[in-house]
């Protein structure tokens, strides 16, 4: 066949099809361009998902008539002034949103700035684009868009529920949200239902923006049980809050990423959280984080992706280094913290169903289906049973004076239930530790001191194993020798395609060295770190630990009780053992009142 130039309607739908590929994406977009309106108030309005109507109003700068046409036509936008895509200080750059929504749907825009004495609008249907008129409308702009890929219903077969795609656009919104909490957002949905209400936060008497609205987004529990982070390497700034590693979900939902202003999806940030939560969390499940990345705009591509979701660094290895070590960090400072969901959780379990009980319990609330009230007076025989007698001084056991350790955070051991589990007192209430998880976070956190002070031990192969790679896997590998050698794996290149191994950790008895080296090739060329062997060694030190700490089922002294809970104190990560699991629940005197009626 013969080549020829697309005419520019099937044009505008094919990069329709990289840009807009769903409700979420449009309302991406149109958002987008509000924010960079300089607009405090954006208000959202989905029908069906989005796929009948998204209108996105604000009270930005606005457009004039002239604007308006231009606005609709590829490769046309304000946000380039010096036509450099190495300084990028906008959201939205490419110029290619409002065509490409526009040959897909029927698109209404219409706006006006400020000083005008009149609004104006423009039409594109399908495509076809209508000239701009006059039109009444407030400072600002609203987008009208109806019949999403009426255009294209080829498309629609590949969408989801409306369901679906309100809670996808409403997700796209709240990460912008996030990144931009001066600015208030209003979602509504069918039925003029308030799908989401966030005022702009004003910071006012020294609060901290942005950590309010991760309080409106993210919830109370997340709020409390957060911490926060604040870490510079080179010319990049990494700040946020992180939750504990008690805090987590089924899913990486709940981790949000902001470059520069600029929500993204990335793998290398992925990656990096997933390795600083590591030896804190079980493999199936992922902390709530909020990360919050500012570097130059020179060293951050994110002209890589048609709908700008992702980004590229030029040094990926310092920011995942700032990252995995700022988290770490934060992670260890909070000590033997714990999250309080446990708390609730636990406190759950004693109520009738399991749930939230309100805030007025009524007496005997505890009490199960076929339960039978005991006969009236046996309250009042027992207290007289076991009040002292008139004048009577009360008995102390000498056997057990009193302990001077009841002020410290984790209290002071009274017993031990079952051989499994220490019951500590505080003043505000009672602790209850599981001996085991505690004890083998406490000799995970040894080893790892260990192996950070004296380096892991190497241990030397008879004869040396030659492995073949990929010829440009196998360079990337002997680049990254000095590093290897750090965890133990020494290796050297052996010709083009193949390295030769010498020394591998004596941590990992009967390593399978192939396919440890083409791991670790894959890693480092898609992560640029070798993030596997760690793994395997925390692995080894988290099992070491496991069989090397004090048993469920052996009965402690209250002497060693204590010690235990002191050395919890003083141990980082010991709020959770080395699967992720709580360590202690903390329950308040308060909560244990209102369990007995007594609140």
């Amino acid at each position: 066949m013969p080549i020829r130039q697309l005419p520019p309607v099937l044009v505008n739908r094919i990069a329709a099809g990289e840009v807009i590929e769903r409700p979420a994406a449009a309302v991406k977009e149109l958002v987008e361009n509000a924010i960079d309106a300089g607009a405090d108030r954006v208000e959202i309005t989905l029908r069906d998902g989005g796929q009948s109507l998204i209108a996105v109003a604000d009270n930005g700068c606005g457009m004039t008539a002239d604007e308006l046409s231009l606005a609709v036509e590829r490769h046309c936008t304000s946000k380039l002034p010096d036509d450099n895509l190495l300084e990028i200080a906008a959201l939205g750059f490419r110029g290619e949103a409002l065509p490409s929504i526009g040959a897909v749907s029927r698109l209404r825009i219409v706006s006006r700035p400020p000083g005008s004495d009149s609004a104006w609008e423009i039409r594109v249907e399908g495509g076809a684009k209508h000239a701009p008129a006059p039109a009444a409308h407030p400072v600002g702009t609203r987008v009208e868009v109806r019949d999403l890929f009426f255009a294209t219903p080829a498309r629609l077969k590949f969408l989801k529920t409306p369901r679906s795609e309100r809670d996808q656009a409403v997700d796209a919104v709240k990460r912008l949200a996030m990144a931009y909490p001066r600015i208030g957002f209003t979602v509504i949905g069918d039925d003029e239902r308030v799908l989401l209400r966030l005022s702009g936060e004003t910071g006012l008497a020294g609060d901290d923006p942005r950590r309010a609205r991760l309080a409106a987004l993210l919830g109370r529990d997340f709020a409390e049980n957060s911490v926060p982070l604040d870490a510079e390497r080179a010319s990049f700034r990494l700040t946020g809050r992180i939750g504990l590693p008690t805090l987590n979900r089924g899913l990486p939902r709940d981790q949000y990423l902001v470059v520069n202003g600029r929500p993204v999806r990335d793998r290398l940030l992925v990656g990096a959280v997933r390795a600083a939560y590591q030896d804190v969390l079980a493999r199936d499940r992922h902390p709530v984080v909020a990360l919050f990345v500012d570097g130059p705009a020179a060293e951050i591509d994110v002209n890589v992706h048609p709908a700008k979701a992702e980004i590229r660094f030029r040094d990926a290895a310092l920011v995942r280094g700032l990252i995995v070590g700022a988290l770490r960090h934060a992670l260890e400072a909070a000590g033997h913290r714990a999250s309080t969901t446990v708390a609730d959780a636990t406190l759950a379990a004693f109520r009738p169903g399991g749930s939230a009980a309100p805030p007025a319990m009524p007496r005997l609330a505890l009490a199960q289906p076929g339960y039978t009230a005991p006969p009236r007076g046996l309250y009042e025989t027992g207290n007289a049973f076991y009040a002292p007698a008139a004048g009577a001084e009360p008995a102390v056991d000498a056997a057990t004076p009193p302990s001077d350790e009841s002020d410290a955070p984790l209290g002071s051991a009274r017993a031990q239930l079952h051989g499994t589990y220490i019951l500590a007192e505080t003043p505000s209430g009672i602790v209850l530790v599981d001996q085991h998880a505690a004890h083998e976070r406490i000799v995970h956190e040894r080893m790892k001191e260990a192996l950070a002070t004296r380096g892991v031990a190497r241990q030397v192969l008879l004869l040396p194993e030659v492995v073949e790679l990929d010829e440009a896997l196998a360079a990337r590998l002997v680049t990254r020798a000095d590093e290897l050698a750090e965890f133990g794996l020494v290796l050297e290149g052996f010709g083009a395609g193949a390295v030769v191994v010498r020394e591998v950790p004596a941590l990992l008895p009967g390593l399978e060295i192939a396919a440890l080296v083409r791991d670790l090739a894959e890693e480092v060329a898609e992560w640029d770190a070798a993030l596997s062997l760690k793994e395997r060694i925390d692995s080894v030190c988290g099992t070491l630990a496991c069989h090397t700490s004090v048993r469920a089922g052996r009965r402690l002294s209250p002497a060693e009780m204590d010690a235990l809970l002191r050395q919890m104190e003083a141990t980082p990560n010991s709020g959770q053992c080395n699967h992720g699991r709580p360590t202690y629940v903390t329950l308040a005197l308060a909560d244990i009142e209102r369990l007995f009626g007594r609140r």
